[in-house]
């Protein structure tokens, strides 16, 4: 018999051992990890949870910033001016952490846009000045889309809301941008159950098809039948919300001037504020001044 006394050595107990429980194949594990992981980063875009430059910023400060660095391109035709801000643009994008599901889909779109481009000028008999004007405008979105990406990252809905409410903006609609915001994890989770309850109650597809056509068709199915409940369930939802906040004067403490003096007296300019909208005025009268000084047109490519 084993002894089973301290201090007294125990020996291996002997006999069958319970096998180990079976792993997950690791596609599988993929598919789930990649659900969450887009929930995750949907959520912590909208709640600018991940922090980087501007989140410690005055979020007016990060509005001006925004309408400087995302209307500079747009005066312009100079290849150098735009290919200076794209730059300028993409270094912001780095120091606000942008997420890499956001960030993902920037980068497949900007290199699906390069590929219209070639493809538009040589199907439709363009020649290099029409490469070179369809990048133009590539850059200009481009600088936008990085610039939007980096101010809405690093603002989570009370900044946002109260930013555009001290920018004298209507108060229904410094509300409804937040609520928005607020309402997106409920969308998420809503969606999910939906989509989670047609999976259960359907057999799932037996035969994948050619390139899986016949899964794929499954999905779109499931999501066009989702949208109606979802809309549905999210209307009575809203309802609910707008009903209660309206019972404790909600609307009237939002409009009323001594309402909104007591919510936007957090809000505080500081050095560092007037130091990034000075920085990134005098960085886009730089890129003007280099610009210029050694112009790049599209017509001198036709």
């Amino acid at each position: 018999m084993t002894a089973l006394v301290a201090g007294e050595g125990v020996d291996e107990p002997t006999g069958p051992r319970l096998a180990p429980a079976p792993k997950r194949t690791r596609r599988r594990e993929r598919d789930t990890l990649s659900v969450e992981w887009v929930k995750l980063e949907l959520l912590r875009t909208a709640y600018a949870t991940r922090g980087g430059l501007l989140t410690i910023m005055d979020p007016r400060a990060v509005v001006i910033w925004y309408v400087i660095l995302g209307l500079s391109p747009w005066f312009t035709h100079n290849l150098t001016v735009l290919v200076i801000l794209f730059t300028i643009a993409a270094i912001s994008v780095i120091a606000s952490r942008v997420g890499p599901l956001i960030l993902g889909l920037f980068i497949i779109g900007l290199l699906g846009e390069a590929v219209y481009v070639f493809i538009a000028a040589w199907f439709f008999g363009g020649d290099s000045g029409t490469v070179i004007a369809l990048l133009e405008l590539t850059l200009k979105l481009g600088t936008l889309s990085m610039a939007s990406m980096a101010a809405f990252v690093s603002l989570d809905p009370e900044k946002l809301s109260d930013a555009l409410l001290s920018f004298r903006a209507p108060a229904l609609l410094s509300f409804g941008v937040s609520y928005g915001y607020r309402m997106l994890p409920i969308l998420i989770d809503e969606f999910h159950t939906i989509v989670d309850g047609h999976r259960l109650r359907s057999a799932p597809v037996q035969k994948a098809g050619f390139l899986g056509w016949r899964v794929l068709w499954r999905i779109a199915e499931v999501t066009f039948a989702a949208f109606y409940p979802l809309m549905l369930n999210t209307a009575k939802r809203t309802r609910t919300t707008v009903e209660a906040l309206e019972t404790r004067g909600f609307t009237y403490a939002l409009e009323h001037p001594d309402g909104q003096r007591i919510r936007l007296a957090y809000l505080r300019y500081r050095w560092r504020d007037a130091g990034l909208i000075a920085g990134t005025a005098l960085l886009v009268v730089a890129a003007y001044a280099v610009g210029y000084a050694a112009p790049l047109e599209v017509r001198d490519f036709q």
